[in-house]
């Protein structure tokens, strides 16, 4: 293959990779045709890629995007990207994985540019998980403050509740014992 050829590849690839972080690297062997395209019909569906890849034209096109990955470059390799985050991804690889052991092998995955084993990506939390999380850390400094400013109040409110029922289930004087 000629070198111009080859840059041409290796600047398709950037194209299609250009705004990607996070990936799961695996290979798909075994698979004929109707089933890996209904697999890829499925996956298109949930926002997901599959790519083919010759392995030193992506480990270049990597390297200059800035992804980490070493490990993977073995074997015929298909990256898989899409998805709302790396854990939602890893998760859906999972599965398919689970329903074809024999033809399907993940190697591992990159999110934000560092390679992770493929169990360390499915530890990662869901884009909504990490939003809840952030949501919970930037509202507790708040709610802490809130709740420091009207725990006084509050307990001098009880206090005065407290009085002013005693007050009122005081006994009103008894009548005075008539003379005789």
């Amino acid at each position: 293959m000629s070198k111009q050829i080859k840059q041409m590849q290796m600047d398709a690839l950037g194209q299609t990779f250009k705004d990607v972080r996070d990936v799961v690297v695996l290979t798909l062997s075994g698979l004929n045709a109707v089933t890996e395209n209904q697999l890829r019909l499925s996956l298109r569906k949930k926002n997901i890629r599959l790519h083919q890849v010759k392995n030193s034209l992506a480990r270049k096109v990597f390297e200059q995007m800035g992804l980490k990955a070493t490990s993977f470059w073995a074997g015929p390799t298909t990256i898989a990207w899409g998805g709302s985050s790396i854990a939602d991804l890893s998760r859906e690889m999972q599965t398919i994985q689970q329903k074809n052991e024999k033809t399907i092998k993940i190697k591992g995955a990159v999110a934000d540019g560092e390679e992770l084993t493929f169990e360390q990506a499915l530890k990662r939390p869901t884009l909504g998980q990490a939003l809840s999380r952030v949501a919970g850390l930037v509202l507790a400094p708040a709610s802490r403050l809130a709740s420091q400013i009207l725990g006084p109040a509050a307990q001098v409110a009880g206090q005065i509740k407290t009085l002013s029922e005693k007050k009122e289930e005081a006994p009103a004087p008894a009548p005075a014992a008539p003379t005789a």
